[in-house]
């Protein structure tokens, strides 16, 4: 919820502009650690996902924020990196809840301050 509430506060580009996206790297605890920000939805995440892959962040202990929906090419470029969750503000697609499902990815949509809606939780065993 933390991160969510944060996000608009953590783009300064869609602040002066009102055209960016934001993809952001978030730890278990809500804190916004990284950020990206593009025009393209994808674009923002590419460039998150770039620099977490170099940085060898451990993916398993924190989830990936967009400010968008949940397409299944986020979905699949998310779990192919290692990310455990892909939080998205609005609604995935279908093809993106069957992506995850296969690819064991939590994913959660419509997530707002207060609120959210889990589409797949991966299983632990």
């Amino acid at each position: 919820e933390q991160a969510v509430a944060t996000l608009v506060a953590n783009q300064p580009l869609q602040a002066m502009t009102g055209a960016f996206h934001g993809a952001a790297w978030c730890d278990l605890q809500g804190n916004i650690l990284q950020l990206r920000e593009d025009v393209g939805r994808h674009n923002a995440l590419d460039k998150l996902l770039g620099h977490l892959r170099r940085s060898d962040v451990d993916l398993s202990q924190g989830f990936v924020l967009v400010s968008s929906r949940a397409s299944y090419e986020m979905v699949y470029k998310s779990s192919r990196c290692g990310a455990a969750t892909l939080v998205a503000v609005s609604a995935p697609t279908a093809l993106a809840l069957k992506q995850a499902r296969e690819a064991g990815l939590n994913l959660i949509g419509f997530a707002r301050p207060g609120r959210h809606v889990v589409y797949h939780r991966a299983i632990e065993e």
